[in-house]
Parts: C-alpha cells; sequence; structure tokens
C-alpha cells in the first residue's frame, strides 16, 4: 500500500499526459469526416457519419497518391544509402581505441551543432551546380548526410555492446571483415538498427523545407508534405478535406512505428544508448 502510494503522483502525472496527447488526437480523427459547419459549430462532438467524402477529395485534389509514392521513394532509398554508410562507419569506430577514432567519433557529434536552416543555400547551390536540382535524386543524396552524424553516434554505442571473443572466434573461422560485420555485429545490434530506422524515418518522411526549395511542387516528383498545402485556398480552406489529407500522410508513420516500436524499446531499456 505503501509502495502504491508513493506511484500515486506518477500515474496521476503519466494519465493526465496521455489525456493531452488523446484530445488533439480525436479531435484531427473526428475533424477528418466532418464539414467546416460541424467543425466550427461542434468541434468535439462525434462525426454525423463516418463517410470518406473528405478523404476521396483530398486523395485526388492534392493527387496525395502519386505524393505518397515520392515519399516512399524518398524516404527508403536514404534510409537505405543512411544504413549502407553508417554501419561499416560505426563498425570502425566501435572496434577503434586509438585517439584518432576517438577525434572522429568527435567529428560526427558535430553534426548536431549545424542548423538545418544554415545549410539550405549550400545546399542549393549543390544541387544546381550538380545539375540535379527539382529532382527526387538530390534529396536522397542529401537526406543521408544530414542523419549520419545521429545514426553513426548510436551505433558506435551498440557496436561496442557485442564481446570481442564473438568477433575473435568468427576470424578464427576464417570470416572476413565484411562477414563479422554481417554475420556477428548486424545482428546483434538489431535494437540500434531499429532506432535509426524509426527516427530518421520520421525526420525523411516529415522533411518540408529541403523538399520544397530542391524537388519544388511539380506534382509529378513532389513529395507528401509538399502536397499538402495544396489543400488550402485562399478563398477558404475546407478544413475537413485538409484534415483527411493530414491522417492520410500519418498512417505510413504509424504503420513503421508499430513494426518497429519494440525493437526501439528494447535498446532503450537495455541502456545502450548512451549520449
Amino acid at each position: 500500500m505503501k509502495l502504491g502510494k508513493r506511484w500515486l503522483p506518477a500515474h496521476v502525472l503519466v494519465w493526465t499526459y496521455a489525456a493531452l496527447l488523446l484530445v488533439p488526437l480525436y479531435y484531427l480523427l473526428a475533424s477528418a469526416f466532418k464539414s467546416n459547419d460541424e467543425i466550427f459549430g461542434r468541434p468535439f462532438a462525434p462525426p454525423v457519419s463516418f463517410g470518406l467524402g473528405n478523404f476521396r477529395t483530398a486523395f485526388t485534389r492534392a493527387d496525395l497518391g502519386l505524393a505518397v509514392v515520392n515519399s516512399l521513394l524518398v524516404t527508403v532509398l536514404a534510409l537505405a544509402l543512411t544504413l549502407l554508410l553508417a554501419l561499416p562507419a560505426a563498425f570502425a569506430l566501435g572496434r577503434s581505441t586509438g585517439r584518432a577514432a576517438a577525434a572522429l567519433e568527435r567529428v560526427f557529434s558535430l553534426g548536431f551543432l549545424i542548423p538545418t536552416f544554415a545549410a539550405l543555400f549550400p545546399t542549393f547551390l549543390l544541387a544546381a551546380a550538380t545539375g540535379l536540382f527539382h529532382t527526387r535524386t538530390f534529396m536522397v543524396l542529401f537526406l543521408p548526410a544530414t542523419a549520419l552524424p545521429l545514426s553513426v553516434v548510436i551505433l558506435v554505442q551498440f557496436m561496442r555492446t557485442v564481446p570481442r571473443e564473438l568477433e575473435e572466434a568468427a576470424r578464427l573461422d576464417g570470416a572476413s571483415t565484411y562477414a563479422v560485420l554481417r554475420h556477428v555485429h548486424t545482428p546483434m545490434c538489431l535494437p540500434g538498427i531499429a532506432t535509426v530506422l524509426l527516427l530518421n524515418f520520421l525526420s525523411f518522411w516529415n522533411e518540408y523545407l529541403y523538399s520544397l526549395v530542391i524537388i519544388g511542387p511539380d506534382p509529378a516528383q513532389r513529395t507528401v508534405q509538399v502536397a499538402l498545402p495544396t489543400l488550402k485556398a485562399i478563398t477558404g480552406t475546407d478544413y475537413g478535406v485538409l484534415t483527411a489529407g493530414t491522417v492520410l500522410t500519418l498512417v505510413p508513420v504509424w504503420i513503421v512505428y508499430t513494426l518497429l516500436q519494440k525493437r526501439m524499446q528494447q535498446s532503450l531499456v537495455s541502456g545502450a544508448v548512451k549520449m
């Protein structure tokens, strides 16, 4: 009983925080099935009907189908390139003990100090100079560069938790460095990899500024975050359609989070990430 009373304030805070999160989520989902009159007249009342008219309008007016495909293409390729670069870098830094490796790890950490908007103009010039301006290809190459500092720092901590005895045993069996990374370190670092994938997926999927500047508003190439604001209108915005479009863009995020949340929770509970 004493222990229960001690935890009572914590339970109250947790449930209060959950309520603060659930109220705007309910408002967003309910508004997706309402008209403007219902949203402003009865904002927190349940929808009268659960018709999919707003979703169909949002899907066709902003061409969200093609925008979702573009976003998935850019995000998936950027994630693959991020892992392809971050895993070997983290493996090398995690197994090194010299001063050069420590200094290089600090260089990766310096990437956190660069504000996102500060690199906008140099990035614009680089895209123009390489002939990749207004293309998705440049975003596929650029996004991993923004994600490498955090990805490498996280994965290095996981690489260091792998016992050296496993690597030595693999070496005795004739495994190459690539085989050690693939068959020993990568399987044991899956929680860290899931954390990197989830965090970077959220960052890549929600990226708006660089996608707007580099790719532009071309309906054939624009991402979902650039397409979504086109549902606004100067004469009057249909907020039911806008919220329905927002809900559609959240579905892939919910799916990815559902698939990776257990691995991410394992990484947090294990205490392997020490930043």
